[in-house]
């Protein structure tokens, strides 16, 4: 048996050199890895079978997980661990090669004997493991032995890492008179190192400063109050060391501390206090209502609006003379003037004033009253004042027309100083430039300087001023209000232009206007006009009268009904106005009344004279039709007479086809020489035809033929007259494109032998001298 078992242990150590197992790595340094002991424990099984019944198992690679320690300080390279496969036969035919994270940089691996080392230190909290690969190649023909496998080299932690406070320093606050226990913060602390690994991760906290007002929790890192009734207003800052250290707080652990700064918040514990109990103040008595007198102030040892402060005066002595106010700024009490002081009156006012909290805490209500109360005793200090008018202003009246010097009133002013100077009055001359008052300045009475007129001033406003004579300079004024009243001057009038109308179907007794009146005098408000119809209007007028609503208005009432358009349009009634002045004043005022159309319910149609004489029953559509007619067939006529003008001044050739040489034929038959009518001869022996009026035989002239020229003697002013006229004919360029006659034998007209038609001898002076014929010359030959 003995035998038996040194046998199994030569081959377990043959099995263990790699000469009969597969590759495996070392062990690592801390121990043997599961999958190895498998692998041994499975070739043990095999040879406990017997010699014969021991087989050669076939596998690759038997992998373990390495390990290597962070921080390695050494002065080699760290050994991680060995890789080996069965077909390394020692013979050095195999080549081991690394590839992955840190492969050549990091790791390195001995390609003979597949041994791993660390190049440098590592830190697992840079990187807390590598993942490489690795392979077998042969030497020779770099040809892969066993296929590619992944494996992982962990780095093992130490404890290097100290607790850090990430969010230090902290600040934090706490109310005072907080009750123990009472949270304040926490704070946390981590740890770099491995949480799985040891007790390198794992914190502790403890207080290190700040005990015994604060403690922390071990675990947690709560901070909370250690220490009942903590008052802010006997220390307000605390600071709290507090220190995490890792290895559960053991000795040889690391350690981090950070800074905690607690402030104790505010709370109303505490009331206002004064800071003595009486305050004297002095006061002119010339002071103005609304301005401060004093200032006190209670002080309150909170802050905040725990700190602010109410002031109120308690009801007695001073309280409907003073009032009091807290400045916001430094809650300070400021007391203030509500009414004017008399230092002849009264001389001191004393009262008392109470400080309170405007924020109350229920949870202190017990401590005792949060105010505290205050003694103020105010002086009231002489001043040198001016004159005071018994009436803070005067109103006055007068009629117009009042005679100058008369006098309308009086002020009173008088010194209340225990001088008692006597006083002079005046008016402001800057009230009164146009001088219309005088006032006494003894007595202070005051008239009138001149008529006034109410219509061009109504009101005057002046200011008189009161002076003391022994202090010029001690002035004071008072506002004087004149009224001038009315004098009934004018008389009333219908308020406006009334333009009244009547429905022809009126009936009887029906209000067909509501008029009123306007007067000028003044004033407007209290006036009162009646309204009537005249006397003898009253038994003529059939038609209408006048009713009184007594409001100062009054209506238009009919007294028929039947009014017709035809027979009468417009009706004229007088009224009557008077006004209730001093004396009445009237007038008669004329309401014009027109007769209308209107609706059966007396909404009005027209009041046109034209639509009386409009047929009866046409419909408002029938006449707007008949308008639309007769405006048609005006346009029409218009039309018409425009074409008929239009054809009058065609001319004679106003066909555009008829473009060749036309002959004009006359069907006359001439009378012979002696015939002047049918052709003028004498027209023909004119010299000068101006040049402005050229006539044409073929158009029909528009204008009058002007008066002819005087006919020259000479023969050659008529040949060259002619010439001309051709040269003129030749460049007319508004000439018709066609041959024309045209007649130069012009005699003109003031010729001495005038016509020598035999046709007008009658109207020859048979007694006309016709001398002057022989210097013509010999008669032409026929």
């Amino acid at each position: 048996m003995l035998t038996r078992n040194c046998l199994l242990l030569f081959l377990w150590i043959l099995v263990d050199a790699g000469s009969v197992s597969s590759l495996r790595p070392p062990l690592p340094p801390l121990g043997r890895s599961r999958t190895g002991r498998e692998h041994v424990r499975s070739l043990v099984g095999s040879m406990r079978n017997g010699a014969a019944g021991f087989q050669r198992v076939k596998r690759g690679w038997v992998w373990n997980q390495f390990f290597v320690l962070e921080e390695y300080m050494g002065s080699d390279p760290q050994y991680v661990g060995k890789l080996h496969t069965d077909l390394d036969k020692g013979d050095n035919a195999v080549k081991y090669t690394l590839s992955g994270e840190g492969a050549g940089s990091i790791f390195t691996i001995d390609q003979t004997t597949g041994d791993i080392h660390a190049l440098r230190s590592l830190d697992r909290e840079e990187k807390p493991y590598y993942t490489l690969r690795a392979q077998a190649v042969d030497i020779n023909t770099n040809r892969p032995l066993e296929p590619e496998s992944e494996f992982v080299i962990k780095v093992q932690d130490i404890n290097d890492n100290e607790p850090k406070f990430l969010e230090g320093p902290y600040t934090a606050s706490v109310p005072e008179m907080s009750p123990v226990g009472t949270y304040v913060t926490q704070v946390t602390a981590t740890d770099a190192d491995d949480p799985t690994y040891g007790n390198s991760a794992r914190v502790v906290y403890s207080i290190l400063h700040g005990q015994p007002y604060f403690s922390v929790d071990p675990k947690t890192g709560v901070i909370k109050t250690a220490l009942p009734n903590m008052d802010r207003e006997v220390k307000e800052q605390y600071q709290v060391l507090i220190q995490a250290k890792d290895m559960g707080g053991q000795l040889g652990g690391l350690a981090g501390t950070t800074t905690v700064n607690i402030t104790l918040s505010d709370v109303n514990d505490n009331p206002p206090r004064f800071s003595k109990s009486f305050f004297h103040l002095r006061v002119p008595e010339s002071s103005a209502v609304g301005s401060a007198v004093g200032r006190i102030k209670a002080h309150d040892l909170d802050i905040g609006k725990n700190a602010e402060v109410e002031y109120t005066i308690v009801p007695g002595d001073g309280g409907a003379m003073f009032d009091i106010t807290t400045n916001e700024h430094n809650q300070e009490g400021i007391i203030i003037l509500k009414r004017p002081l008399d230092y002849e009156t009264k001389k001191a006012y004393t009262f008392k004033v109470d400080a309170s909290n405007a924020h109350l805490d229920p949870r202190f209500q017990s401590f005792g009253a949060f105010k505290d109360t205050a003694t103020v005793k105010i002086n009231v200090l002489d001043v040198d004042e001016p004159p005071v008018f018994n009436k803070p202003s005067y109103v006055m009246d007068v009629y117009e027309d009042t005679p100058a010097g008369t006098i309308i009133g009086a002020v009173t002013a008088q010194d209340l100083d225990a001088s008692s100077s006597p006083v002079r009055y005046s008016i402001d001359w800057k009230s009164d430039l146009d001088s219309y008052f005088d006032i006494d300045p003894v007595e202070g009475t005051i008239s009138t300087n001149e008529l006034l007129d109410r219509e061009s001033i109504a009101q005057h406003n002046i200011s008189i001023v009161a002076t003391k004579l022994n202090s010029p300079v001690l002035t004071s004024r008072v506002a004087v209000t004149v009224h001038v009243l009315d004098i009934n001057e004018f008389p009333p009038e219908l308020a406006s232009p009334y333009e009244t109308f009547v429905c022809e179907n009126a009936k009887v007794g029906q209000v067909i206007q509501t008029f009123s009146a306007k007067d000028q005098d003044l004033p407007t408000s209290g006036q009162q006009f009646s309204f009537k119809s005249p006397k003898e209007d009253l038994k003529t007028n059939k038609n209408f009268t006048i009713r009184d609503f007594g409001n100062n208005t009054a209506g238009i009432v009919t007294k028929r009904s039947g009014f017709r358009r035809r027979l009468q349009e417009i009706y004229f009634l007088p009224v009557v106005i008077e006004d209730n002045g001093y004396p009445p004043k009237s007038s008669t005022g004329t309401l014009t009344i027109r007769v209308c159309g209107c609706e059966s319910d007396g909404s009005l149609l027209t009041c046109s004279a034209e639509a009386i004489f409009l047929p009866v029953g046409l419909s408002t559509g029938a006449l707007i039709a008949i308008l639309l007619c007769i405006i048609i067939l005006l346009v029409i006529v218009v039309l018409y007479v425009g074409l008929r003008r239009q054809k009058k001044k065609e001319t004679l050739m106003s066909s555009k086809e008829d473009i060749r040489d036309n002959v004009i034929h006359y069907d006359d038959e001439g009378g012979g020489e002696e015939d002047t009518h049918a052709f003028d001869m004498g027209t023909l022996r004119n010299p000068k035809v101006v040049k402005e009026n050229l006539y044409r035989r073929d158009v029909k002239p528009e204008l009058k033929r002007d008066p002819r020229p005087p006919v020259s003697q000479d023969s050659a002013d008529i040949r060259d007259f002619i010439n001309q006229r051709l040269k003129e004919h030749d460049i007319d360029n508004s000439a018709p494109p066609y041959d024309s006659l045209a007649t130069y034998a012009y005699e003109g007209d003031g010729s001495v032998a005038e016509s020598l038609s035999s046709i007008e001898s009658h109207a020859i002076d048979l007694e006309e001298d016709y001398d002057y014929l022989n210097d013509w010359g010999p008669l032409p030959k026929l």
